[in-house]
């Protein structure tokens, strides 16, 4: 018993930072989501569940955001997953080619948000940018298109960007799930006759099923806390077309409207908790 308790104590800090900076927070935000304090004020009301209910049923800004987070999630979950998937399967061959490719794929993920918006903001420019000027330069100026400014699609195109900021740091897991397949199981695929398409469907897809499960859960939460990157895209405040449940928030905030922020962060959180159970639940039964 003495044994175990000394070695409950080293614990103990971890407990304390862990408790003073996301769990006292978490139960005062929960609090002020029942308020309408400003944020500076020494007093503020009790509102009840009134400010959920607003969030939940009236708000149409916050609904806005919350289809727009939506379709940027499945667009970056789907695309970054599947790139990094490719990348890792090209390059889990141990050489100095690969090593140097995943060095390359890897390099915009040490990057910044902010860095990564302002390349991006000089690739999607309607007049001067590098897609434009390049579909100029080969003929397909039908394809031309003012990306950001559409609001129907501004959201996906902001999804390029991100799997392209982190596509390289997902491939680097999906080695690791690779590498760790016996090659015996290969073997033996090769042996019944199995090309290269029915290697990876029978070998290499299950196998690395929880490499998949991390992936797609770190990049449903990449998609939901992309806050800096729309940001750095959209400006200050973004348009209708590029507001996402983060930039949202923060506008709320901005407004110093603190209370119903609280509550639309309460409501985030239950959004990111039920996307990620689901996402979880379906790459289960994709992988049997």
């Amino acid at each position: 018993m003495r044994a175990r308790l000394t070695l409950l104590l080293f614990a103990v800090p971890a407990l304390i930072l862990y408790g003073g900076f996301f769990l006292l927070p978490a139960v005062q935000g929960l609090r002020y989501a029942t308020t309408d304090w400003d944020g500076y004020s020494s007093t503020f009301n009790d509102v009840g569940l009134s400010n959920l209910t607003d969030v939940v049923g009236d708000d149409d800004l916050f609904r806005n955001a919350l289809t727009n987070n939506l379709k940027f999630l499945l667009a970056v979950v789907v695309g970054q997953t599947a790139l990094a998937l490719l990348l890792a399967v090209l390059l889990a061959a141990r050489s100095r080619a690969s090593t140097a490719l995943r060095a390359l794929f890897f390099l915009p993920t040490v990057l910044s948000s902010v860095s990564v918006a302002f390349i991006w903001k000089f690739v999607y420019d309607p007049n001067f940018g590098l897609a434009n000027s390049l579909l100029g330069a080969v003929g397909l100026d039908r394809f031309q298109s003012a990306y950001l400014g559409n609001e129907g699609t501004a959201i996906l195109w902001v999804a390029v960007a991100q799997v392209w900021f982190h596509a390289g740091q997902m491939m680097v897991i999906y080695i690791a799930g690779i590498n760790q397949i016996p090659e015996e199981l290969y073997d033996a695929a090769k042996t019944d006759g199995a090309g290269r398409w029915q290697q990876f469907r029978h070998v290499t897809w299950p196998m690395v099923a929880p490499a998949t499960a991390l992936v797609i859960a770190y990049t449903s939460l990449q998609s939901f806390k992309a806050f800096d990157l729309v940001l750095g895209l959209a400006g200050n405040p973004p348009r209708s077309g590029l507001d996402v449940l983060a930039t949202r928030i923060y506008t709320t905030f901005a407004n110093s409207q603190l209370g119903y922020a609280a509550a639309e962060s309460v409501v985030f959180m239950i959004a990111i908790a039920a996307v990620t159970l689901l996402q979880n639940r379906a790459a289960r039964m994709v992988h049997g």
